[in-house]
């Protein structure tokens, strides 16, 4: 970690750590830590840079090898992640979700996932929720295991890095028609289930 602390210092200059909000268990706010991989977003001729061009070398070479998510062991040792569980996503995707798509929530995300070993980013939405949901209904310490020498697996062979053409996942833009869109100053409350209330 120190090593990939100090190549991000050198190439990619401060702050060397991703900081952004996340929904936690029961959609609680939590700041996730990672190791930062793009740049900093700056305009060009034609408007903000992509992803794709504002993401580096070494960004990719992170990303690919999972060395980005080292710095959520922090968040596990403070109670705000497990290792496995679904993904913790961005905090606006809280008000997009379906009720059965926000039971993901259920249990604590983690850093790596049924998800993960099963596409990754290659996923769609859709699927991917799907195994989220698949995870909170069938969870054991078996499974657990199992998700975490796939997970070695998985990233030596660095499978399912990107999606498609793209660097990094598309925005997530909801399929809840039927949400009322509302922001709290903690967490959206009205998709998710009211025991998450």
């Amino acid at each position: 970690m120190l090593v990939a602390a100090m190549t991000v210092r050198v190439l990619m200059g401060r702050p060397v750590l991703f900081r952004q909000w996340r929904p936690g268990r029961n959609g609680k706010p939590f700041e996730l830590l990672k190791f930062r991989t793009m740049l900093e977003p700056k305009d060009n001729e034609s408007g903000p840079l992509t992803d794709g061009k504002r993401l580096t070398r070494v960004g990719c070479f992170f990303r690919s090898t999972s060395i980005d998510e080292l710095p959520q062991l922090w968040n596990v040792l403070r109670g705000d992640l497990s290792l496995v569980g679904p993904r913790p996503l961005r905090m606006e995707y809280l008000q997009r979700y379906s009720r059965e798509q926000a039971r993901r929530h259920d249990v604590f995300p983690g850093i790596t996932g049924w998800a993960q070993i099963n596409g990754r980013n290659a996923l769609e939405w859709h699927d991917k929720f799907n195994y989220d949901i698949w995870y909170v209904d069938h969870w054991s310490l078996w499974l657990d295991t199992i998700i975490l020498w796939s997970t070695l697996l998985r990233v030596t062979r660095r499978d399912g890095i990107s999606h498609g053409e793209q660097p990094t996942m598309p925005e997530f833009i909801g399929n809840n028609k039927g949400c009322v869109k509302r922001l709290s100053q903690d967490v959206a409350l009205d998709c998710l289930p009211s025991e998450h209330r």
